[in-house]
């Protein structure tokens, strides 16, 4: 079923509302369509991006976008509806809105040793008041499909604020622009599925995801991606496969995001 509003994402008419801060990049809320119809919209312009020495390839506009391709050929559409188009400020990723349930908290920090029913430990580490609190994170099917995404994707920026709970139980993962990178780089809050074993449900859309690579979700990135960076997506889900569960922290690469919220 389509979300309400996606129709509006390639061709409504884009109105920019305010800026949404802080953001290292410039980030506007926009309104998309008018009247009754109207939705509301994150627009990215490719002129607001910041350059990045190891992101040297492509804008993270087009990451964006590639990564919101690979989470609808999965099927768990983890990713909001995303496209590429026109904008006030020039071309960029415009992606549709969501408004989370601020009740609910996927991603959280507790004081050390209380790791709330349902949820799994990552870390334990200080808060900014010097007290010693944990890292944890729900254990939901939902959230570990995220998990799952994010190392298909490489993604080096999987904060908690990057996880928006929804008031239906899905949860959905915003800020794609520094994924797809060659080198493994994976940071990320959500490791409390270390070294589980993938389920058979991951195993058929990791395996679905290798023959659509081969096709036309292949060429669908390359041209939005390196042809290497392509490569490197199908060598990583060939690689979880073989080893056939979640990866650990290599210890190679700082493994959490900083800040991680």
């Amino acid at each position: 079923m389509t979300p309400p509003g996606a129709e509006l994402l390639v061709t409504g008419p884009l109105q920019v509302v305010g800026r949404i801060m802080p953001a290292s990049n410039h980030t506007f809320l926009c309104q998309l369509g008018e009247g009754g119809d109207a939705a509301r919209a994150v627009y990215k312009p490719v002129s607001g991006e910041r350059p990045l020495w190891d992101f040297t390839d492509g804008t993270l506009a087009q990451r964006e976008y590639a990564a919101y391709l690979v989470s609808e050929a999965t099927g768990w559409s983890v990713v909001p509806p995303t496209t590429l188009r026109e904008g006030p400020l020039g071309p960029g990723m415009v992606q549709l809105w969501q408004e989370a349930d601020d009740t609910i908290e996927p991603v959280d920090l507790v004081p050390l040793g209380s790791v709330p029913p349902g949820y799994l430990h990552v870390l334990d580490a200080f808060d900014e008041r010097d007290r010693p609190v944990a890292l944890v994170h729900e254990d939901t099917r939902e959230l570990r499909r995220m998990a799952v995404l994010d190392v298909v994707l490489n993604n080096t920026d999987r904060k908690g604020g990057h996880v928006l709970a929804m008031a239906d139980g899905r949860r959905l993962g915003v800020d794609h622009g520094v994924c797809f990178h060659t080198d493994d780089k994976l940071r990320t809050v959500l490791w409390g599925w270390a070294g589980q074993r993938l389920g058979d449900e991951e195993v058929q859309v990791l395996e679905r995801l290798t023959d659509q690579l081969s096709g036309a979700l292949g060429e669908r990135l390359r041209s939005l991606l390196t042809v290497a960076e392509v490569a490197a997506t199908a060598r990583r889900i060939r690689l979880l496969l073989a080893a056939g569960m979640l990866p650990v922290p290599s210890g190679e690469w700082p493994a959490i995001p900083w800040p991680p919220f």
